[in-house]
């Protein structure tokens, strides 16, 4: 009998035991991308009439880093890719100094010689200053230097755009006219991970790099970013991408254009201006 007594116990134990591992906690599940809050499209109604006052057809993306909200206008051209041109130049530059092919910003390549369309190109110059002039033959000096291994590892490390340099005899041109391509929305990730120090340089190299962007500095606001040109294309296309440091927050843009003429350049600054001043910042 208490035999009986003890093996009823025993099933009731395990017919417990069982029901717990049913009905209890819940199994672990993968966590999905969308438990994190997405950003928010929000509308620009103001960005559209700057780009008819200018008469520029193009696009713009502007990401709140606080609020977590894009501001764009023209959303189907911020998905779509095109050669990044010197706003490639941010990544070139953070890959010459960690690699040490320029020991800092104010170390200087010696002209070779070559006159150039741009006056400012025709001359001994330095990291910083090349930058600023955006001197296509210092940076294309930099890749050759850099070598294609090294390049291609560090624009997949950082997952920048569509990661393909092509050959290695395509390394002094696949940011000008392929295979390298970007989308507008893909700078704006890559200069996130620059602002908050999330790519794979030096605190060092990113100072230095970052220093190099600034366009404007005030007590109320500092703007950084960097130019492009697309000239391999017709039309032509323009790019300026950065962020903005202003009340507390940063705002990251991206301004794809179509310039059919040099005078047209320097709308791609003029429409991220009136951007932001919709938006009632600058």
């Amino acid at each position: 009998m208490g035999g009986a007594i003890a093996l009823l116990l025993i099933c009731s134990l395990i017919s417990l035991s069982t029901h717990s591992a049913r009905s209890g906690s819940p199994k672990l599940q993968p966590v999905s991308n969308q438990s994190a809050p997405a950003a928010e499209i929000a509308q620009a109604p103001n960005f559209e009439q700057a780009f008819q006052e200018l008469g520029v057809d193009g696009a713009i993306v502007i990401y709140d880093k606080n609020n977590q909200r894009f501001y764009e206008h023209n959303p189907s051209r911020n998905t779509t890719a095109f050669f990044p041109g010197s706003t490639f130049k941010i990544l070139n530059a953070l890959i010459s100094l960690e690699t040490g092919v320029i020991r800092d910003n104010v170390s200087v390549l010696t002209w070779d010689g070559i006159t150039r369309e741009i006056p400012a190109w025709n001359r001994d110059t330095n990291l910083r200053q090349a930058f600023q002039d955006s001197t296509v033959w210092f940076y294309q000096v930099l890749a050759r230097k850099n070598g294609h291994e090294r390049m291609q590892k560090f624009v997949e490390q950082v997952g920048y755009g569509n990661q393909q340099i092509g050959t290695p005899d395509q390394i002094d041109r696949f940011w000008l006219d392929g295979p390298l391509q970007i989308t507008p929305k893909q700078e704006i990730e890559f200069l996130q991970r620059l602002e908050r120090n999330d790519l794979p340089f030096s605190q060092r190299s990113l100072d230095l790099v970052k220093d190099m962007m600034i366009i404007e500095k005030t007590p109320n606001y500092i703007l950084r970013g960097k130019t492009g040109w697309i000239n391999s294309v017709n039309p032509n296309i323009g790019w300026i991408v950065g962020y903005l440091e202003q009340q507390n927050n940063v705002y990251f843009f991206a301004t794809n254009i179509t310039i059919p003429n040099s005078q047209d350049a320097a709308k791609r600054l003029e429409i991220t201006r009136r951007s932001f001043q919709a938006l009632g910042l600058l």
